[in-house]
């Protein structure tokens, strides 16, 4: 790290400190590059109880495993600060970065881990019990609502998928309609063959009985018991902060957000910008989102040293001539 006066460079600033985040900065921190981590603390799975499918850390708790890569990205010397990123701009040699305190620090190269928003659906109760008995991932979550019964909110053509997909954890599975389409004629084949039923109408709100989940009442007042609530919804990346950049999202192919495309290791159409995690995937997962944050560190660390090697062939290059021309 160079220091000045009101700038202070490190080699790589990690913008996010989640899984993605953490594990890039512990790559390159190992590959002794200079690495600043800003983390906002605003995981996007603060509200579960544990991480699942993570090998070796499975019911880990999400802030614990946070702060377990924290101190193993600092045993190797980078710096995690509390922070928001209000604004990236390019500059001769790397970037800068505004933080909303004021604070601004310069870059060499950037790696963008700053995660999703889930847009969730307005209906009274469901935002106080996401996490919890309000779920999303089958893979995260199923085998804690095992056998109970499970409604899937329908939010999007994503919803008797969904359904389907929850029917392997639980033989009591519901479909309620909502506001979105009713499901066609080969989805309705496929519900009924698997036994899940079909509920129309919109959900008026959530039954909450002694801090769980009851059931959902319908609009026209009939309440249909449930354990577990499943919704899959739109998602919004949090790359509001790199416009200055031209850092583009794009449509997902899922149709349930946008991502920031990129090649098989996270580098972006942005030279110098890499991104891992969810801001690439929609779907990836704790243990996916880490994996893609070692390629990335790795690749960002192979960048520098092709270009810490061109800046020494070029010196080494003129000391040779300089000596050449002293013995003239």
């Amino acid at each position: 790290m160079t220091e000045g006066q009101d700038l202070a460079t490190y080699d790589v600033v990690v913008v996010g400190g989640g899984a993605a985040g953490l594990s890039g900065a512990l790559t390159l921190g190992r590959a002794r590059r200079s690495v600043l981590v800003v983390d906002a603390s605003e995981p996007r799975n603060a509200p579960a109880s544990g991480v699942h499918g993570f090998l070796t850390r499975d019911g880990t708790n999400p802030s614990e495993l946070l702060e377990a890569g924290r101190a193993e990205a600092r045993r190797y010397d980078a710096r995690v600060i509390e922070g928001r990123v209000a604004w990236a701009a390019a500059v001769e040699g790397g970037f800068t970065v505004d933080l909303e305190d004021g604070r601004r620090v310069g870059a060499r190269r950037l790696l963008v881990t700053t995660g999703l928003v889930d847009e969730l659906p307005d209906v009274p109760g469901l935002r106080e019990r996401w996490g919890r008995d309000v779920l999303h991932c089958p893979y995260c979550h199923g085998w804690e609502v095992r056998d109970l019964p499970i409604g899937v909110l329908a939010l999007n053509s994503w919803a008797a998928h969904q359904a389907l997909l929850f029917r392997q954890w639980s033989a009591d599975v519901t479909l309620l309609l909502h506001t979105a389409s009713r499901p066609t004629d080969e989805e309705a084949e496929k519900l009924a063959a698997r036994g899940i039923a079909v509920v129309e109408g919109e959900v008026a709100s959530l039954e909450i009985v002694e801090d769980h989940l009851a059931g959902v009442r319908m609009g026209g007042g009939e309440v249909v018991a449930l354990r577990a609530l499943a919704i899959m919804p739109r998602v919004v990346t949090r790359t509001e902060m790199f416009k200055g950049l031209s850092l583009e999202t794009t449509g997902h192919p899922s149709g349930l957000g946008e991502h920031v495309e990129t090649d098989a290791t996270g580098l972006t159409e942005v030279p110098g910008v890499w991104v891992a995690g969810n801001v690439a995937d929609l779907a990836e997962t704790v243990v996916g989102a880490a994996a893609a944050g070692v390629r990335a560190g790795a690749a960002i660390n192979a960048d520098l040293i092709a270009e810490d090697t061109e800046r020494a062939v070029i010196a080494y290059r003129a000391r040779r001539e300089t000596r050449n021309a002293g013995r003239c």
